[in-house]
């Protein structure tokens, strides 16, 4: 079980305008008609999606990061009831909901908004037509003017379709296809143009010389 009780956790409600979906396919969060976005686990996508549609009323208590308008959600008060994150290990069988159709896609348009991470990090951006853009939080960093609202934006990628969301996963991303940059998908240990230091190969010599054996 989740180490943290969720009825002392501040709480947030409202009503549920879309969800996020991660490159898997999977529901990992959701938007309110207010504007305020929920990150959820994605083990609990199975639950979420049975218990909760776009209009659904849902009271959230979870963790708010600093400086963005976003909860971590533990637990989600739905019309159904309660869904508690009691960890991976608690993932319900899923087998019973459709799987995202997998394919090379391309997607333009104007960013609504960015979307997060747990903990507040930057993981891409929802468009103007409801289409998720997914990148490394690194590459998010990197690439972040072209993340903020109203920016257009234009990637290609790897792309999951789903009934209740479609997202790209970025391979290329730029503010129109003929400005599209690679996306990295590993972040590098000591940034791209780091070397460590070189070694000669040559002894080192010791500071001091010893002393004349044969000096009086």
């Amino acid at each position: 079980m989740h180490w943290i009780d969720p009825d002392h956790l501040p709480e947030i409600t409202g009503t549920v305008d879309q969800f996020l979906v991660n490159k898997h396919g999977e529901a990992d969060g959701f938007l309110l008609t207010d504007g305020e976005e929920v990150h959820v686990p994605p083990h609990l996508s199975a639950r979420l999606l049975r218990d909760v549609l776009p209009g659904s009323q849902v009271k959230v208590r979870g963790v708010r990061p600093r400086g963005v308008r976003m909860v971590a959600a533990v637990a989600i008060d739905t019309p159904n009831g309660r869904i508690l994150d009691d960890g991976p290990d608690a993932r319900e069988n899923d087998g019973a909901f459709e799987k995202a159709k997998h394919g090379p896609m391309t997607a333009q348009g104007i960013v609504k908004r960015s979307i997060h991470g747990p903990k507040g990090e930057t993981r891409g951006a929802v468009l103007e037509d409801g289409r998720i853009i997914r990148l490394p939080p690194h590459e998010a960093e990197r690439f972040s003017a072209l993340l903020t609202k109203g920016a257009k934006l234009s990637v290609a990628g790897e792309g999951a379709t789903t009934s209740f969301g479609t997202v790209v996963e970025a391979r290329e991303i730029g503010a129109s296809a003929e400005t599209m940059k690679a996306v990295g998908t590993k972040k590098p240990k000591h940034g791209p143009d780091h070397k460590g230091p070189k070694q000669d190969g040559k002894k080192h010599r010791p500071k001091h010389a010893p002393k004349d054996a044969h000096a009086g």
